[in-house]
């Protein structure tokens, strides 16, 4: 009987077209034997898929210098395949999961990942919902705190080398590998959530555990009054992303016109529920000026823009590509910046209706 393929990763990518320089945003499931490509996430049937056996990949590939964050899949009948994450982390992820895949199949071995649930077993005793009441409480549970990092102040939340220290101290676990496998399963049933890049990447699959032992990854209880603040490159601007209400970011950036193709300041609020980037007139007024709906959007870094004059802006852009294909251009202030709002948008493109 034969075996059915294992599904290792999945998510939105730009692929390059095989026969045209047209870079359009796929549904991209990686198997432990190719990878399928779909037009969207909903189809059944995949546009293509790519044999892994035989193949080879390269990271960071170099052959489009105005797109970042590309890796190139050459197939054993020497075809190439161009990928295009968005941004750095998520593109070493991709390219590590393909890799392993490969050798796997070179070695005739089953892909897994690195886990603790091979070595170590839960206690059945172990009741999460009342572990998590413990946790809650305010004399003797977890203590919430205001922590900062990377100019961000952190309200009501705390480190993962908190949480396993509570679970070590108070004879929930037998050690602290134990302690790493029952926060990973209080953070996947929704119990904690993760706050901060480090804690997020680690939630979203970049990293071999969900959750980090780590003074400097943080994370919340679920129905904590939880929330963000910090400064932008603009003093003036202030950022708020309050994970339980509907603002998750918000500041100014610079867009293009879809029509006249100029430049334009507008302050943008990025919300989860609906997922829409609306934007704003920064003199004022408290209507929009317009909406993108980011339900199902690509965004990725470029270095360039179609048809933009040499005078035009040229560094820190990035693109959101919508599940209609419209394409909107936009300039953060910064590098980081630029991140920040690629991953915002990236969370919210994915969770939000």
């Amino acid at each position: 009987m034969e075996r059915e393929p294992k599904q290792i990763r999945e998510g939105y990518l730009v692929k390059k077209g095989s026969m045209f320089n047209t870079w359009k945003p796929m549904w991209v499931v990686l198997l432990d034997d190719g990878i399928e490509f779909y037009k969207k996430k909903i189809d059944n049937s995949p546009k293509g898929m790519i044999p892994l056996k035989g193949s080879s990949i390269s990271s960071p590939c170099q052959d489009f210098g105005k797109r970042m964050f590309v890796f190139k899949l050459t197939t054993a009948k020497q075809q190439d395949h161009f990928f295009q994450a968005a941004y750095l982390e998520e593109r070493d992820a991709w390219v590590r999961d393909i890799r392993k895949a490969i050798q796997c199949i070179e070695g005739g071995q089953r892909f897994a990942r690195k886990s603790t649930r091979k070595s170590i077993r839960l206690p059945e005793t172990i009741n999460l919902s009342a572990l998590y009441l413990s946790m809650k409480d305010s004399d003797k549970g977890v203590k919430e705190l205001k922590l900062e990092k990377d100019k961000k102040v952190f309200n009501h939340c705390f480190t993962g080398s908190c949480v396993i220290d509570w679970l070590v101290s108070n004879n929930a676990i037998r050690n602290r590998k134990e302690g790493l496998m029952l926060a990973s399963s209080l953070l996947n049933e929704g119990y904690l959530q993760a706050a901060g890049d480090t804690s997020k990447s680690a939630a979203e699959g970049l990293t071999d555990t969900p959750f980090l032992d780590l003074p400097d990854a943080y994370y919340y209880f679920a129905d904590s009054g939880f929330f963000c603040e910090g400064n932008s490159s603009d003093d003036d601007v202030v950022l708020k992303e309050e994970f339980r209400g509907t603002v998750v970011k918000q500041g100014c950036l610079l867009k293009q016109g879809h029509r006249r193709k100029n430049w334009k300041v507008r302050k943008f609020i990025l919300r989860e529920d609906p997922a829409y980037l609306h934007y704003y007139d920064p003199a004022g007024g408290e209507d929009p000026l317009g909406a993108i709906h980011l339900r199902g959007c690509v965004v990725t870094a470029v270095e360039d823009i179609p048809d933009a004059k040499k005078h035009d802006v040229d560094t820190n852009l990035f693109e959101i590509i919508t599940a209609n294909e419209v394409h909107y251009f936009l300039q953060a202030a910064t590098p980081v910046e630029r991140t920040e709002w690629i991953k915002a948008i990236q969370v919210v493109s994915r969770t939000g209706k």
